[in-house]
């Protein structure tokens, strides 16, 4: 009799052994679903950085290509180079930064309508990047 006490008494002390075995094994799948759910969105948001990297820079490529001046952040000699445009009216430019559009240059009073009728084919207003526009808001 003594033999049925002993098996379910070695079985039960077997169960209890391999409890912290298959505890382990759950936690480590729980820790290599949460690396893997992590990795996921590490990889999504750097996808993101990599999109808006090239939207930018899209953006700038564009303007080499069309041959345009950004009035926002153009230097003063680029904006000397376009026709009526020299030393004075180069700095008012610079001075009334940002601008919103092209046509601002007119309606502030900026350019006359003649010289702005010569030059807007030429120029595009992108808006400033929020690192130079607060930059601008320091000064």
């Amino acid at each position: 009799m003594k033999k049925h006490y002993l098996v379910p008494s070695m079985l039960l002390a077997l169960a209890l052994a391999l409890s912290p075995i298959s505890s382990a094994a759950q936690t480590q799948g729980d820790q290599t679903k949460s690396s893997t759910k992590s990795a996921g969105s590490d990889t999504k948001n750097a996808a993101k950085d990599v999109g808006s990297a090239t939207t930018s820079g899209a953006k700038a490529a564009s303007d080499k290509v069309t041959g345009k001046i950004d009035i926002n952040s153009a230097s003063k000699d680029d904006l000397m180079k376009l026709d009526g445009i020299g030393d004075a009216t180069s700095a008012k430019i610079i001075a009334g930064r940002p601008y919103r559009s092209k046509r601002d240059l007119l309606n502030r009073k900026i350019v006359s309508q003649a010289t702005y009728d010569k030059i807007s084919d030429k120029l595009v207003a992108h808006a400033p990047s929020a690192k130079s526009s607060s930059t601008s808001a320091n000064k």
